[in-house]
């Protein structure tokens, strides 16, 4: 069993757990973007190519897409998002995950 790996992509992170990968936003991002107030994400079930524009953000400082960091079908969204938009404002950006990816492939992770 591998232990879990962190990576960084285009202010976003990518955390193998085990069986999932899963994506977040990057502090860094949410400093840049300023406080959240709307995500178009994706829906489990969809499948997307490495840099494919897969989730479009709006705050107050900018509206930004974010590129796919993996080429993969999405397996889970962050349900908390629909309660409540701040959870990707979270200061730990652990909290601010967006969705997770099954089928990708170990060796483009690992490249990123």
């Amino acid at each position: 069993m591998k232990k879990p790996c962190l990576k960084k992509k285009d202010n976003l992170w990518v955390l193998f757990n085990g069986s999932e990968y899963v994506v977040g936003l990057t502090k860094e991002a949410q400093d840049d973007l300023g406080k959240i107030t709307f995500a178009s994400v994706p829906k489990v079930g969809q499948s997307y190519s490495q840099g494919d524009t897969f989730i479009e953000l709006e705050a107050e400082k900018a509206v930004n897409e974010y590129s796919s960091p993996l080429t993969g079908i999405i397996s889970s969204v962050n349900e908390k998002i629909d309660q409540s938009i701040d959870i990707l404002n979270d200061a730990d950006e652990m909290n601010a995950w967006i969705i997770s990816f099954k089928g990708v492939d170990a060796a483009e992770f690992e490249a990123l």
